[in-house]
């Protein structure tokens, strides 16, 4: 449970958040883009090179042993976290448009063929839809799009109309990151599965904010990356059933994925590290194991419960402010807050809230696809994390009000 006093504790974590922007406290409201990072996960960055720094998986010397051994525990956390089978469907990446290329060029190099169809929705992350773009031209496969309602629901029943004995791969995102829907990713799964149909889940906005089970969820691919769960930038997770793993070929080659090497043939290691070439993101890997210690602490249940709770408060402030539109309005949504003026630019909005001190998104979020289905240019997007408050919220309604006096 989330109390006023749990929520000044958990703030207290966060050093950024004591820092003034403009002459003003700083109010983080662009979570939905990258959250802000507790003084453990940092200072485990900190004792990393302090104190283990070697590469991994190639040393006998204590040093690598100790990297290797704490690595390999981050890659057992978010087995856990995730309720993954094992640890060895668990592939560390860049991030989530780094787990995407990879499912794409992989698996979909290999499995994907003339004349086979993908879906994707019109809600995606431009990271789910231009990897899959790039592929069907390489392949010549057919890329297909399932619509959404005004409101930001998926038209499932128009997505299942799409399946067809040639679709072989569903790319769907669990959480919009400018909307917030939350899409029921089991239901697809299940129908697609039924059908023979691959389904990779961009977990991007759903991982930091609720309970994922991808062995309950079925999914065969699950992507997220660290920095929007409280872990650094620049590493993320490819969750990939065993099966899958076993048949796709290395994404890139390297060190650290080989049995043997001649010149005349390769044998490749198995499992996950067949995906790792090169030296990998090793304090990014340690560290993100500390920061799902950090959310599974306070509970993802907790999280999810005062984000929503912010946004409920938050939409019920500016809901009746005179030419604003809500972009969004699902029923089932996460902690996620867009909106467009009449005659106002984002830009215009989000720069007079950064001279009050408020830091949030503008823009088209990565998603012009979806701010053309919605015939605007972008919008102002605020997002919660567990980190923020009431009156953070009410201070930012209150400057928002103000800005929009003085655009008009």
């Amino acid at each position: 449970m989330t109390t006023t006093e749990n929520i000044l504790s958990i703030r207290a974590q966060f050093p950024i958040l004591r820092r003034e922007v403009n002459k003003k406290l700083l109010v983080y409201l662009d979570n939905a883009a990258t959250v802000q990072k507790p003084i453990s996960v940092i200072e485990s960055i900190t004792h990393y090179y302090s104190n283990t720094n070697a590469n991994v998986h190639r040393g006998v010397h204590t040093l690598s042993q100790e990297a290797s051994a704490a690595y390999e525990l981050a890659r057992k956390k978010v087995q856990q976290f995730l309720n993954a089978n094992e640890d060895q469907e668990i592939i560390f990446t860049k991030g989530t448009t780094d787990g995407i290329n990879l499912v794409a060029s992989s698996y979909g190099e290999r499995f994907l063929s003339d004349g086979d169809e993908i879906i994707v929705s019109m809600m995606e992350h431009h990271s789910n839809i231009i990897p899959w773009q790039i592929l069907a031209e390489k392949k010549n496969l057919k890329l297909r799009v399932a619509p959404i309602f005004e409101n930001g629901e998926l038209d499932t029943q128009a997505l299942y109309a799409l399946f067809n004995n040639k679709t072989k791969l569903i790319a769907i995102t669990h959480v919009s990151n400018t909307l917030g829907t939350i899409n029921p990713v089991k239901e697809i799964i299940k129908k697609a599965h039924a059908q023979n149909i691959v389904v990779m889940v961009d977990g991007a906005q759903a991982v930091p904010h609720k309970q994922v089970d991808v062995q309950d969820l079925d999914a065969d691919f699950y992507v997220f990356g660290g920095h929007k769960i409280y872990a650094p930038t620049g590493i993320g997770v490819l969750y990939a059933k065993k099966k899958h793993i076993d048949t796709m070929p290395p994404y890139q080659g390297g060190g650290g994925i080989i049995k043997t090497v001649s010149f005349e043939k390769t044998v490749y290691v198995d499992g996950a590290l067949k995906f790792e070439a090169g030296t990998p993101n090793i304090e990014g890997a340690i560290a993100l194991g500390v920061a799902l210690d950090f959310v599974t602490n306070i509970g993802i249940e907790n999280i999810f419960k005062h984000e929503v709770d912010l946004l409920d408060y938050a939409t019920s402030k500016i809901k009746h402010i005179e030419g604003l539109r809500i972009i969004g309005t699902s029923n089932h949504k996460a902690g996620v807050l867009s909106f467009s003026v009449d005659k106002m630019h984002p830009f215009d909005i989000g720069t007079l809230l950064d001279k009050m001190g408020i830091a949030v998104r503008t823009g088209h979020h990565c998603t012009q696809p979806l701010m053309q289905f919605y015939g605007i240019q972008g919008t102002v997007r605020a997002s919660f994390a567990i980190y923020n408050t009431f009156e953070e919220v009410d201070y930012f309604v209150e400057s928002l009000s103000k800005c929009l006096t003085m655009l008009r």
